[in-house]
């Protein structure tokens, strides 16, 4: 991302080919392989495996089926929107910068984030030692949840999750039962019980099972594979014939259940020896001030809420600086243009611009940096209009200054920053959850498998 950023592949220029983008991760940032760096950009653009793809990738970057993205020279890829808001305020010295392996550029530790980007785009990973998998969320849920936590501090995990009910996949489906989702946020792990969404159709000759969605993670073309070994193999009877007929529109798997088979126990039979159900197994570790945390939805979101105000907080400091440097060139713009006939005549008997600089440093007490803006004045700004427009920035930026102040000392008002950035994010890229939640029982009775 911040390679895309720094060669400036935004959301609203042209694509770039990938391997272009690898490249100069790798010279600039990464001394590891191409493969690598490759797949990482993959992931970030395909809509079924992140929530909110923070890479607009043109090409071929894989599908559910398990195919692999098409080699980096072929493919070609730009920031998306989100993608550009997770690297917003990065050059107003918000995050600490380290150098890259050979000292020879900055790179930033991490970005300012303005999207809880491990909450929603979940997280999967293997370190020494160390196994990340966390799943994906609704970004209007979680802000909602940021917001109640930057309300009140001292909210338990139970308040937070009326907000968070659950995960939220981009493959849809169901989640199925809720006391696995409870241990995940209480504790930081837990079992999350996923399955399809499978329509019984009734036909006039027989039954079929249509699955339009099915769990995070699985490879349709290899879940089609094993329920026709399945049926092959007489593990499941009652089932003619599996076929995918997705197409543009979605995705569509139909099973032809036999003639005298039952559908409903079909299903359930489908749901326990298939991956029509499957769990994905929660484990929230993340690095926190560089150590390694298992972390519930509490301290996951407290993080967040702490390095958005970080950010906020050094945002302003810069804001400030570069105001208040603005306002001290003005007053001696403002100064010069009250005695210009004086200015002109220091000026024009001066041998050198330096001799001019250091007269007026005397005549006015002038700090150097406003008598060098006053010497390099054009004389345009000698206008009436232009002498009106000094003045009327003047006092803006002083307004400026005046609020940025207020941010630094009033911790209320910068509570509300916070909060009016995270509404703003909710209201540009918030979206309906995909995955529905069943608040039923999670496991199968031994009559789900036979018929009546």
């Amino acid at each position: 991302l911040y390679a895309m950023h720094e060669d400036g592949i935004t959301s609203d220029k042209a694509y770039r080919k990938c391997a272009n983008t690898v490249g100069s991760v790798l010279g600039r940032y990464h001394p590891h392989g191409d493969s690598s760096v490759y797949d990482a950009m993959v992931r970030l653009a395909q809509d079924f495996t992140m929530r909110y793809p923070l890479v607009d990738g043109h090409g071929n970057f894989g599908s559910v089926d398990g195919d692999s993205a098409a080699a980096m020279r072929y493919t070609e890829c730009r920031l998306r929107k989100i993608g550009e808001d997770m690297m917003t305020d990065l050059e107003k010295e918000t995050v600490d910068m380290q150098n890259n392996f050979d000292d020879s550029l900055q790179e930033p530790t991490v970005m300012p984030a303005r999207i809880p980007n491990l909450l929603v785009n979940g997280a999967s990973g293997i370190a020494v030692g160390m196994a990340t998998n966390m799943p994906t969320h609704n970004l209007s849920e979680v802000i909602d949840a940021c917001i109640a936590y930057i309300e009140n501090n001292d909210i338990d995990i139970e308040e937070l999750m009326t907000y968070v009910k659950a995960p939220d996949f981009p493959t849809g489906g169901y989640i199925y039962g809720m006391s696995g989702v409870r241990e995940a946020y209480l504790t930081g792990r837990g079992r999350v019980i996923m399955r399809a969404r499978a329509e019984i159709e009734t036909g006039s000759t027989h039954d079929k099972i249509v699955v339009t969605e099915i769990p995070y993670g699985v490879n349709k073309a290899e879940l089609i594979k094993n329920i026709a070994d399945l049926a092959n193999e007489k593990k499941i009877e009652g089932i003619a014939n599996a076929n995918d007929e997705s197409d543009r529109e979605g995705m569509r798997i139909v099973i032809d259940v036999k003639r005298d088979a039952n559908a409903s126990i079909v299903l359930n039979k489908l749901y326990k020896m298939t991956m029509l159900q499957t769990s994905f197994g929660v484990n929230n570790v993340a690095l926190v001030h560089g150590r390694p945390r298992l972390l519930n939805l509490k301290d996951l979101i407290k993080h967040f809420v702490e390095h958005r105000h970080d950010v906020v907080i050094r945002r302003t400091q810069y804001d400030l600086r570069k105001a208040k440097e603005r306002a001290h060139i003005l007053e001696g713009l403002i100064i010069a243009s009250d005695n210009i006939d004086e200015v002109i005549k220091i000026i024009r008997a001066a041998k050198t611009p330096n001799d001019a600089i250091s007269g007026l440093m005397e005549r006015f007490q002038l700090s150097e940096i406003q008598s060098r803006a006053i010497v390099e004045m054009r004389l345009r700004q000698l206008t009436g209009l232009m002498q009106d427009q000094l003045h009327a920035e003047y006092e803006e930026i002083q307004k400026q200054i005046a609020y940025l102040e207020e941010i630094l000392v009033n911790d209320e008002l910068c509570r509300k920053v916070i909060k009016d950035e995270l509404i703003e994010v909710k209201e540009k890229y918030g979206d309906e959850r995909r995955s529905e939640i069943v608040y039923s029982s999670e496991e199968f009775n031994p009559e789900d498998f036979y018929a009546d």
